[in-house]
């Protein structure tokens, strides 16, 4: 299993628009961050997209354009969901793309793209199948498990995902007992590493490790960060070996 970081940066993305601190005027790629978003290459050769942010269409672009077989969503900030119009390449010939998500991001989505859920859209708009679904009941895609993982951004109850070895966690403040049961000694953790200093609805870097010495993953890579977490070679360079700052368009494999 493949994947790719398309974007690992927190809700401003990185430069923050008017920010003239290091990380916004480094010229390092690594310290360039788009929102964060994921492809997910399954054995089966699924192409799993997670989340599906305003900068989705330069993301997907930089990866190739590869084919998306669905879209798994976390949570409904705009940074996860703003680019979901831009889906409408892969809603080609009538078909509808599906999309997986919590029954309260699926209301959030008809709100947000009204005409895409008309029951007699305008031609050309893209067209969705949206599955409801819920924390610990699995689903699958090409016969691939998916497990749906409860995390709190804040008082926001959010998905991470759980794909064979794999744990997709972002947005998260808070991760109950019971995920770190679900996910604990698995090969890969992704989680959401915010800065150093707290925050009301995101983990610090320092919080973000203590979950990861719970889980004890065979190698974790953080994202979601923002500017003030610091220039990508100092940081890198402070962490244990079995930990990594995600950057944009690194490719991983996960060990099965």
């Amino acid at each position: 299993m493949i994947l790719r970081f398309l974007g690992t940066g927190t809700s401003t993305g990185v430069p923050q628009i008017g920010c003239g601190c290091e990380v916004c005027t480094s010229t390092d790629l690594h310290d360039k961050r788009l929102r964060s978003s994921v492809v997910v290459t399954t054995d089966t050769g699924a192409n799993i997209l997670i989340d599906c942010g305003p900068d989705f269409r330069q993301q997907i672009m930089n990866a190739g354009a590869p084919h998306l077989d669905c879209c798994l969503i976390t949570h409904s900030h705009y940074d996860h969901v703003g680019g979901i119009d831009d889906l409408r390449p892969y809603c080609r010939q009538g078909q509808k793309f599906p999309i997986y998500c919590q029954d309260d991001v699926a209301g959030d989505l008809r709100s947000r793209v009204p005409y895409c859920f008309k029951e007699h859209p305008y031609p050309g708009v893209p067209a969705f199948n949206i599955n409801i679904i819920s924390e610990n009941e699995p689903f699958d895609i090409f016969g691939t498990e998916i497990i749906p993982l409860r995390v709190k951004h804040f008082r926001l109850d959010i998905l991470g995902f759980r794909i064979g070895n794999l744990a997709y966690i972002t947005d998260a403040k808070n991760v109950p007992d019971a995920t770190i049961d679900a996910i604990e000694g698995i090969d890969t953790l992704v989680i959401n590493a915010l800065r150093s200093e707290e925050h009301i609805s995101h983990m610090t870097l320092q919080q973000a490790m203590a979950i990861v010495d719970r889980v004890s993953p065979r190698v974790t890579y953080f994202t979601h960060m923002a500017d003030c977490i610091g220039l990508h070679s100092k940081v890198e360079a402070s962490l244990p070996a079995n930990m990594h700052l995600a950057y944009d368009n690194l490719t991983i494999e996960i060990k099965k």
